[in-house]
């Protein structure tokens, strides 16, 4: 009996009420529903297999990433920027990602197609450049990252870092003959600051030196984890003047004599970024390719503030992704007869990622607001950094979870949302490193060392 007052209850949790109320005009129900307690096993069954098939045959609803509408904050000519990346990922990034990411390599074949997308630099100002709002820079970033974060990391390293420095540190002159190149993608840079013994610490000083000797510069060093540096044209390299012991940028170009990338194997993360450690040895580097503005490490660190703030945005794309995937795979996977998505477990799991998801993506849709009205500081680009990527980490497990055994499979994407969540969560400055940024700035002590 008690069995059978179970598997009424399930089979009533699928009843619609009114038409129920409906039914009672025309059937006595008290009479329907005796005859259902009676039913044999086999008999509750067959009938337990048609309602949720006629639950099978309603359109579920699409995966939506963007649970509070935060694209509508764009104007419209901004939307449609955002909807051209979207589709340029999804129909040519997303087919071959796997691949690429398995074999460690780089789809090069894209970067013309990158050019034509006309989205490096959108936020620069003057050489002509179209100043869009930093949210929209924000939101094509977890566009990219969306599909792939790899991707999202080589276009991070150009229109970023590699750019980002020769715009906010370079002369005009220098902004003139690099920046319009490198928005066409015609010159690709890479941006070199961390080294092999020093990766939190450059602040407090880097190994790699630059000498002064007439009208050129002498750098010796190394540099690790650089992305694009293995087919850059040139790579931005900061290293610690000698004579004052103050930090200074250099454009270093690829075929420089003593300039050495070799490429960085068996990675487990960002396996499609081309990382390399590179080799200074008596790099000689002309005063005109030294970076005009740049004459600390004050000056490397508003290079990061605006870039940390993308890594935030990136964060988000990779936990959107993830749980996008997740939202389709939920609705698909079945266990016990019905779909796992249907399961009060599982979709509890469900609303706990979106709402990590959501609460992230209102941050950096935020934090890009206040960028766009010039009041970024570094605690709040490390703020979002610290939160957005400890954020990444969460969804992304949540989702392996959600995906059983599958979830470990390349060919159901999350494995690889799951990997590159760890680069994100250490690289432009790890979450102890920029919670010290946060805490010194709402403490008013400085806890570095």
């Amino acid at each position: 009996m008690a069995n059978a007052l179970t598997d009424l209850k399930e089979i009533l949790e699928h009843v619609d009420l009114g038409r129920l109320v409906a039914l009672a005009r025309r059937v006595d129900v008290s009479k329907l529903l005796k005859t259902l307690a009676s039913l044999q096993p086999d008999d509750v069954n067959r009938l337990l297999a048609a309602t949720h098939a006629s639950r099978r045959d309603r359109p579920l609803p699409a995966p939506n990433g963007d649970f509070y509408d935060l694209a509508s904050l764009l104007p419209p000519d901004e939307q449609a920027i955002r909807a051209r990346v979207r589709e340029f990922m999804a129909r040519e990034v997303a087919p071959i990602a796997n691949d690429f990411w398995l074999r460690g390599e780089f789809p090069r074949h894209l970067i013309p197609q990158f050019a034509e997308l006309d989205i490096a630099g959108l936020t620069f100002k003057g050489h002509g450049f179209p100043g869009r709002s930093w949210l929209l820079e924000g939101m094509i970033a977890e566009e990219i990252a969306r599909v792939d974060v790899s991707t999202s990391t080589f276009f991070g390293v150009q229109s970023g870092l590699a750019m980002g420095s020769i715009y906010l540190c370079g002369s005009d002159e220098q902004k003139s003959l690099y920046l319009p190149k490198m928005r066409r993608f015609e010159l690709l840079g890479a941006f070199g600051l961390t080294e092999p013994n020093v990766g939190s610490g450059v602040a407090g000083g880097l190994e790699t030196t630059c000498r002064r000797d007439g009208d050129t510069w002498v750098l010796n060093g190394q540099k690790k984890w650089i992305g694009n540096a293995t087919f850059s044209d040139f790579t931005i390299v900061w290293a610690r003047d000698l004579g004052d012991q103050k930090v200074k940028g250099f454009i270093v170009d690829r075929e420089t004599p003593g300039f050495v990338a070799r490429k960085i194997e068996d990675k487990m993360a960002l396996r499609t970024v081309q990382n390399a450690e590179i080799t200074l040895t008596d790099c000689r580097v002309p005063e005109r390719k030294r970076l005009a503005n740049a004459s600390s490490f004050k000056d490397t660190s508003n290079v990061l503030r605006m870039t940390r703030a993308g890594v935030a945005w990136q964060a988000v794309g990779c936990a959107r992704g993830a749980y996008e995937h997740t939202i389709k795979y939920v609705q698909k996977r079945e266990q016990f007869g019905r779909p796992i998505g249907a399961f009060q477990l599982v979709q509890d799991l469900v609303a706990h990622m979106l709402s990590q998801l959501t609460a992230m993506q209102t941050m950096v849709a935020r934090l890009s607001q206040l960028q766009d009205a010039g009041r970024l500081t570094d605690e709040h680009a490390s703020l979002a950094k610290v939160f957005c990527t400890s954020g990444c980490r969460e969804v992304v497990s949540q989702a392996r979870e959600l995906h059983g055994g599958n979830g470990i499979l390349l060919s159901y994407e999350v494995a690889r949302f799951v990997a590159d969540s760890e680069a994100l969560y250490s690289y432009e400055g790890t979450k102890q490193v920029n919670a010290l940024i946060v805490g010194r700035a709402v403490t008013g002590f400085s806890a570095f060392v």
